[in-house]
């Protein structure tokens, strides 16, 4: 290997702990989702890495250390010989615990500061694809949690909602309307019991399917009356966090009257 004076840094956080990224660099169908269907990696030292990009280009590699869940260097060349023949540039991917989940740090080295250049927008891309591929494993139960969250504002008794609340929710859970602004579970618990005095009987019901893209979730609910009468839509985003819970929510109402969650 020629001398790798030139290196692309990269940096970002994910929305996951660090045993759960780290799975994505050695579990073949993980690595596959977020480079392409067939890609491989045997991720041990000198196991086999191989990439198959949609447009059919195919990279291979060899695995050089594996510290799970905080490292991982493998070398990275095209099978064609160009711009990087085999096993002439290496990457080096660092993961740090973070108050999100998990820094990503991402170091590739390369022989020609040119060929360097060339993966920027590529490394940009690519662990873009990375952090969503994450995320969705992360939060796959997010329509659960979400029909959760809207089923909690129909619970009357308030110990019943408290334990709903807390099993998808954090401690520090925020939500905010154009009528709320509310800190914490134990606001949270007390507002939904407010707004069921006042509002006895409402219902509300997610409408379609949720919408997710790097851990925040879009979901449309509309508000049902005891008569069976939709009384107002509207829409809520929801922040989640790194174990899939909801750090806040922020809710649309789409009617001209009425409240939202």
């Amino acid at each position: 290997m020629d001398a790798l004076t030139h290196s692309l840094d990269r940096t970002l956080v994910i929305q996951a702990a660090p045993e759960t990224v780290f799975a994505f660099f050695t579990d073949s169908a993980r690595w596959a989702r977020w480079w392409g269907a067939g890609s491989t990696i045997d991720a041990r030292p000198g196991g086999e890495m191989t990439i198959r990009y949609p447009n059919g280009v195919q990279v291979s590699g060899e695995v050089m250390e594996v510290d799970a869940p905080r490292q991982i260097v493998f070398t990275y060349g095209y099978a064609n010989g160009h711009p990087i023949p085999a096993g002439a540039s290496r990457v080096t991917i660092r993961l740090e615990p973070h108050a999100r989940g998990t820094e990503l740090s991402l170091t590739h080295e390369f022989a020609e500061a040119a060929v360097r250049d060339q993966h920027v927008q590529g490394w940009r891309f690519q662990l873009s694809l990375f952090a969503n591929a994450v995320a969705d494993e992360v939060n796959a139960p997010a329509p659960r949690v979400v029909d959760g969250w809207f089923a909690a504002w129909s619970m009357a008794d308030e110990g019943e909602r408290r334990q709903a609340l807390a099993t998808i929710a954090m401690p520090a859970v925020r939500f905010g309307d154009r009528f709320s602004a509310i800190a914490g579970l134990d606001e949270l618990v007390a507002h939904i019991g407010g707004a069921l005095r006042f509002m006895p009987g409402i219902r509300l019901e997610r409408r379609g399917d949720v919408r997710h893209c790097q851990g925040v979730v879009l979901a449309d609910w509309t508000a049902v009356g005891a008569d069976g009468q939709e009384r107002g839509r509207g829409t809520n985003v929801f922040m989640f966090g790194a174990g899939g819970r909801i750090e806040s929510v922020t809710g649309f109402w789409n009617a001209a009257t009425g409240n939202t969650a």
